[in-house]
């Protein structure tokens, strides 16, 4: 029922509007000024967001010593495993342990 209502006034709707294309505006006095519209809102420019840039020690926190151990040196990694207790239950996670040696 809802959609045949729907159907005839949207039917109705529409020969009113071809009835109304004869219509014609009606023209400003000539005393009268026009409003002219308000010029086009330009957002504010956001501030850039500056990017922390950090000494390359922040790179290998794990790594010791800090500094740049030359250009022969070599980077000695020990993988292995450790439990975890976690709210899922116990898991077991590989950590890493590094350092540089003299090459």
């Amino acid at each position: 029922m809802k959609r045949i209502v729907t159907v005839g006034l949207l039917s109705v709707f529409a020969v009113l509007l071809l009835r109304a294309e004869g219509v014609q505006a009606q023209s400003a006095a000539p005393g009268v000024r026009i409003a002219q519209a308000a010029p086009e809102y330009v957002p504010p420019r956001r501030k850039i967001r500056r990017v922390p840039v950090y000494p390359r020690e922040h790179y290998y926190p794990d790594v010791y010593p800090r500094y740049n151990p030359g250009p022969n040196a070599v980077r000695e990694c020990n993988a292995y495993y450790v439990q975890e207790a976690r709210p899922s239950g116990t898991v077991i996670t590989p950590r890493m342990n590094c350092y540089w040696r003299p090459g």
